[in-house]
């Protein structure tokens, strides 16, 4: 059984969904197709990957705020046969070769051109037995997914290990943070499954002495000031860390360090670096090798530490620096709300750090830059701040430092002055 909103299916009207929808799509004349599902009602999207996970077919979710057109064209350079849309509208792409069969994906974009990932059924099936029974503190909270479930952590983490843990997701869908704070008021141990982003917006509205029962944080790092205030209002935070090819990797059921990702799960193995020398975390599910790019360590106790992106370390004059150091130092400045380090290049020092942010009230780039220059190594210290009215965050909170970048170098990052924003 699913919630979607205010309503309830069984798994009967979830089976009489699915077969519809299979029959609407021609998955039972031809079960070896792969389809790009971009459908508005989440029941429907449910009820028809689920009858494709059943065909051992193949399914690209698409997130249903894509225009069809650029539906289309994602689907097509997956290499999907047919683009399934509203009302079961079929658009023949005239995909080429059987189907893989799983679960078809792309990296997010925010290092690079996105590419093309496929995941088996049975892999995913792996991933889900193995969270189920290494994560076993929430079998008795209810699931509330506030997160896009054409995503793996809404759908594979949000749903289908509630369904297997015999529990009833609720699919909230929103971004309305005082809809949420009003529906874990109504709700039985509520576990939110969300952003960091929005996870914060509750923090912060919710009255005093009021908690949220449990959350899950997952897709980017918590900066320290957004943990602070959301550890205060949370009973259990947990957060989990995983990468587009191999799902779910490690899941802390204790969240007190935003970078401590937790114990990787039993199904797979994980390599990565010492405390005094971190490497590059490589993810092994059965034979096969994940390159993450990123940095960590293993402790002692079996609990890998994330430390930055590979490609967002900046190389000062030889001395690395990792943006989210520098983050939590500018965030810890009154006021200031929203941060984001980026790599500039320099023709002397070959990088150089650069800071946007956003702030509550009027804080000048200069006054950031002396507050910087009193709590950071002067290696560590922004040579060049802008303030903007919002940073151009990812609905789970992931942002691009390379196209913040790009934009600034190209004199297309929107500023505010000190007299707009007063």
């Amino acid at each position: 059984m699913i919630q979607v909103g205010d309503s309830f299916y069984d798994q009967a009207q979830l089976n009489a969904m699915g077969a519809r929808a299979a029959e609407a799509v021609g998955l039972n004349d031809r079960s070896k197709l792969s389809f790009a599902v971009c459908l508005s009602d989440p029941a429907e999207f449910l009820a028809l990957l689920l009858a494709i996970r059943d065909a051992d077919a193949s399914v690209l979710p698409i997130h249903p705020s894509t225009p069809r057109a650029a539906a289309r064209r994602l689907a097509i350079n997956l290499g999907c046969h047919r683009l399934v849309t509203d009302d079961f509208s079929i658009d023949d792409l005239g995909g080429e070769g059987p189907s893989p069969g799983g679960l078809l994906q792309t990296t997010s974009g925010t290092t690079g051109e996105p590419k093309r990932i496929v995941r088996s059924w049975a892999e995913i099936d792996r991933e889900i037995d193995s969270y189920v029974t290494t994560f076993a503190g929430p079998q008795d909270m209810t699931p509330l997914v506030a997160c896009p479930i054409t995503h793996s952590y809404g759908l594979i983490c949000g749903v289908l290990v509630s369904l297997r843990r015999s529990q009833i997701p609720h699919i909230l869908g929103t971004a309305n943070p005082k809809y949420l704070i009003a529906r874990l008021r109504q709700t039985r141990r509520p576990l939110l499954y969300s952003s960091p982003a929005m996870l914060h917006a509750i923090a912060r509205l919710l009255p005093e002495g009021e908690m949220i029962h449990a959350a899950m944080t997952s897709g980017t790092l918590l900066p320290d000031q957004w943990l602070m205030t959301i550890r205060a209002r949370t009973t259990h935070l947990f957060q989990q860390y995983g990468c587009s090819e191999a799902g779910c990797v490690a899941i802390n059921p204790n969240l007190s360090a935003s970078g401590d990702m937790g114990v990787p799960l039993p199904h797979l193995r994980v390599e990565a670096g010492d405390a005094d020398k971190p490497r590059e975390i490589v993810v092994y599910v059965g034979e096969r090798a994940i390159r993450t790019a990123d940095l960590g360590y293993t402790r002692a106790d079996g609990t890998l530490v994330f430390v930055a992106r590979l490609d967002d370390t900046i190389n000062v004059s030889g001395l690395n620096v990792y943006p989210k150091e520098v983050e939590d130092v500018v965030m810890a400045m009154p006021g200031v709300t929203d941060a984001v380090v980026f790599r500039l290049q320099d023709s002397l020092a070959g990088e150089r750090v650069a800071v946007a942010f956003s702030a509550e009230h009027s804080i000048a780039p200069a006054a950031l830059r002396n507050w910087c220059i009193k709590n950071l190594a002067a290696h560590q210290v922004p040579m060049e701040t802008v303030r903007l009215a919002r940073l151009p965050r990812q609905a789970n909170g992931k942002i691009s430092r390379r196209e913040i970048a790009s934009l600034y170098a190209a004199g297309r990052l929107e500023c505010v002055t000190e007299e707009t924003a007063a």
